[in-house]
Parts: C-alpha cells; structure tokens; sequence
C-alpha cells in the first residue's frame, strides 16, 4: 500500500537522493528544506511518517518535532529522526519529544523501506505504538 512520507532535510541533494530511494519504493514524496515548511506540509498533506533532520536552518529538528507533537492536526504522525549528528545528547532530546528512532546518515534504501514498513503498520495508528523518553525500545540504525 502505497504511503505519503514528508522528508525534511534542508540539503537539496539528500532531500532528493532519499525522495528517489522512497518514491523507487513505491510511496509517495513531499519535501520540505526546513521547519517552517514542515510544519506547513505536515498540516496541509497528513504524511503517514516523516523523516526529520536535526540540522535544519531555521530550526533544530527536536523543536520542529515538539511543534508537531503539540499540534492537534499533527500531533499523531510518527517522526524518524535521520541526521548525521553522531551524539548521543541529541538522540536523547529526540526521543524525549516523541521522535521514534534516530538514524543516522547515510542510510540505504533497504533500511528505509523497513523503517517504513516498521513506523506505518502495526494499530490502525502507528502513532499509538511510540515510546517516549530514554526507555525507548527503538535503536540506532546505521
């Protein structure tokens, strides 16, 4: 079943390098090159996921996500962190925002589409499943 899946990531060749390997796949791509933009797609277009980088202009990808979160049109759509911030402190303040997994770049179209799979099926809402804080089940996918 084909899914709607918004990329954030402010770098042009990676935001669509990641939408080739989605839309490859068989999903559906919206793209966004920062926060203001992603909170603007996530209101107008209900991605079923959303990958957010941290490293965003205007801002972090955790505050982009604790905006999200706190939104009532967009509070329930499930949040994957990928970045290339290797710390452990930003992993942290990710998950605790309710971001569901921090992976960190480069990563392969195999893992996407897992990672697709895993954050859009399962309960009639993926949302329901997540975990918040430091106990979070998820890992750190390379």
């Amino acid at each position: 079943m084909t899914k709607k899946i918004l990329i954030v990531e402010d770098n042009k060749d990676s935001r669509e390098i990641l939408g080739l390997f989605i839309t490859k796949i068989g999903h559906q791509v919206i793209k966004a090159c920062n926060s203001k933009e992603a909170i603007i797609c996530a209101e107008a277009e209900g991605p079923d996921l959303i990958f957010m980088d941290m490293g965003l202009p205007d801002v972090d990808g955790v505050k982009t996500t604790a905006n999200l979160k706190q939104n009532p049109k967009t509070s329930r759509i499930p949040v994957v962190a990928l970045t290339a911030w290797v710390s452990e402190l930003w992993r942290e303040k990710a998950l605790k925002v309710g971001i569901l997994d921090y992976q960190l770049k480069p990563v392969s179209p195999q893992v996407l589409k897992q990672t697709i799979e895993k954050f859009t099926k399962g309960s009639p809402n993926p949302a329901d499943n997540r975990s918040f804080g430091f106990n979070s089940p998820y890992r750190i996918i390379n």
